[in-house]
């Protein structure tokens, strides 16, 4: 056997969950070519070799929520995943750029141009002619990618394509139309679609609209990844409905970054993982994924009721008077349930991260609460007025779940980990504000702190569910293990060292401890370096290439 690389020496953690092994790991034409005991393999036969004493050699990981979608316009290196030993980031959550038609007025929306710059309006135009879902990630392939990218087609673009941003439940023509534009993206190659059901247009979505648009998913054997509607005070409704829906379409179901949100919640955690457990005990296959954190983030305007956002009106109501009064009293007294991540968190929780106003520049990393002293009015008020003032969405963090229940989580076996991020380079990303850690240091958190420092999970099982857990998920079945005959997706590591250094409040660092990685047998990373290299592929769907007759 000729290998073109030989890594040796390390403890081989295969992704399977079993025990290390000292042993020797071949690779070939982009492939392991054979996993052996150590010393097994002649380094001879080997064009290089690679010495791995003293670190893990494990399966490349599998981010199952990745946000690079803006990032990979401009920068497709993705830096900060890489260093955290990402070699494959799956997209899609909410929102995709294809496909582009139907009653969708523009590919990107205009609080994206700050993030893509000066070549916003000519990827807007090109994205334009994304009309199949598949158009967008061939076009991205094409122009070359460090990492390994697929997607779920976004459940609010499915909903926009047909309805655009209107409330209200679909006609049967238009309801015609999504099932349609999900059966050609599953086609096309799409995982499944991930819903975001706190969000516009995600929110709102009735479930018997999700479950026709899940049965189409089911017959291609896809995936529902979903951001269930309440991860807080109706978390239990919340992870029912996802539940009945999988029931009602047979479709495989998938919760995104799986929290207990607001410490009266937090209590809440050991019957969701009792449904879930019952759940799958009744022959459903539902399971979950998390991050490392116990602070989420996202947009400001998820602190205003979903109606706010209805046609796209968001920043004109702020404008009308009216409308903004009827806005505020819902959010100081909401008339129905809606998720209000601001009240569920408290204003001395939440850290505004992400401004481009330069006369709102002076808040950024300070908490609601002080902001809203500082401008003398109530967290309320505060609120709309900087959305009004920045003219779009605000990045913030809301930390608001428990150590306790991350602890909890990470033990259970349908577990598995993202990052609920995109690929950043520290260089640029710093000009643009403050952003979530975990884009920066979710897998090196967890073989850091949480395996190596307090013991809350087995090394093995870590790799595990970052790796293999991931790509049986989604159907990728020459990924995620250290076999022969598998794609050389490799990752080697130092046990004693990997380690995040990103905090919420100064989180532009890589992490640390990845040393060497490879994409397809070619190598992303050397000595913690990225090497330039561009060598990702498309990863498809089980649907991909095939048409099936949904009833």
């Amino acid at each position: 056997m000729k290998a073109d690389l030989l890594i040796v020496g390390g403890r081989v953690v295969d992704g399977t969950g079993n025990p290390w092994f000292y042993g020797d790991v071949a690779i070939a034409d982009g492939r392991v070519a054979r996993v052996a005991p150590a010393g097994v393999i002649d380094r001879a036969d080997a064009d290089e070799v690679v010495d791995a004493e003293g670190h893990v050699v494990c399966p490349g990981f599998i981010d199952i929520q990745s946000h690079s979608i803006i990032p990979f316009l401009t920068d497709r290196r993705s830096l900060s995943k890489v260093t955290q030993g990402v070699t494959t980031e799956i997209l899609g959550e909410s929102w995709t750029p294809a496909p582009f038609g139907g009653a969708i007025d523009e590919p990107f929306s205009e609080g994206s141009r700050g993030s893509i710059g000066e070549t916003f309006d000519e990827w807007q135009a090109r994205a334009r002619g994304w009309t199949r879902f598949g158009d967008w990630l061939a076009d991205l392939e094409a122009r070359g990618v460090s990492v390994n990218v697929g997607s779920f087609i976004g459940g609010g673009t499915v909903r926009e394509y047909a309805m655009g941003e209107r409330m209200g439940e679909p006609s049967t023509d238009e309801l015609a139309t999504m099932t349609r534009v999900v059966a050609e993206a599953m086609t096309d190659g799409a995982f499944g679609v991930a819903t975001a059901l706190i969000y516009p247009p995600g929110a709102y979505a009735g479930t018997d609209e999700l479950v026709a648009i899940c049965a189409v998913i089911a017959a291609y054997q896809g995936v529902h990844i979903t951001h269930i509607r309440s991860e807080g005070d109706a978390i239990f409704e919340g992870l029912d409905e996802a539940i009945a829906i999988a029931e009602r379409s047979g479709v495989a179901t998938e919760i995104y970054h799986l929290k207990a949100a607001g410490r009266p919640n937090w209590p809440k955690m050991p019957e969701v993982i009792a449904r879930i457990d019952a759940a799958r005990a009744s022959g459903l296959d539902i399971g979950a994924d998390m991050y490392p954190y116990d602070g989420s983030g996202t947009g400001l305007a998820a602190c205003l009721p979903p109606w706010a956002s209805a046609d796209g009106k968001r920043h004109e109501n702020l404008k009308d008077p009216e409308m903004r009064a009827r806005i505020l009293a819902e959010m100081r007294e909401p008339s129905e349930h809606w998720e209000n991540l601001g009240a569920r968190s408290g204003p001395e929780n939440v850290i505004l991260a992400g401004f481009e106003h330069p006369d709102l520049k002076r808040f950024q990393g300070m908490r609601l609460a002080a902001v809203a002293d500082e401008l003398g009015m109530d967290w309320h008020e505060a609120i709309l007025l900087l959305l009004d003032t920045e003219g779009h969405d605000i990045f913030t963090m809301y930390l608001a779940m428990s150590e306790e229940n991350l602890h909890l989580q990470f033990r259970q076996p349908w577990i598995k980990f993202g990052t609920d991020a995109g690929g950043v380079d520290p260089v640029w990303a710093t000009r643009r504000g403050l952003i979530h850690p975990r884009a920066y240091g979710s897998y090196p958190r967890i073989l850091g702190r949480y395996v190596r420092e307090q013991g809350v999970l087995p090394l093995e099982d870590a790799v595990r569910k970052a790796s293999s857990a991931v790509a049986d998920r989604l159907g990728l079945r020459d990924r995620g293990l250290l076999r022969d005959g598998m794609r050389a997706d490799v990752v080697v590591f130092d046990p004693e060292t990997v380690s995040d250094r990103a905090t919420y409040t100064d989180p532009h660092h890589l992490s640390v401890g990845i040393r060497d990685m490879l994409v397809n047998g070619v190598a992303v990373l050397r000595d913690g370096e990225h090497t330039g290299a561009m060598p990702g592929r498309r990863v498809h769907g089980p649907g991909y290439g095939r048409v099936v007759a949904v009833d």
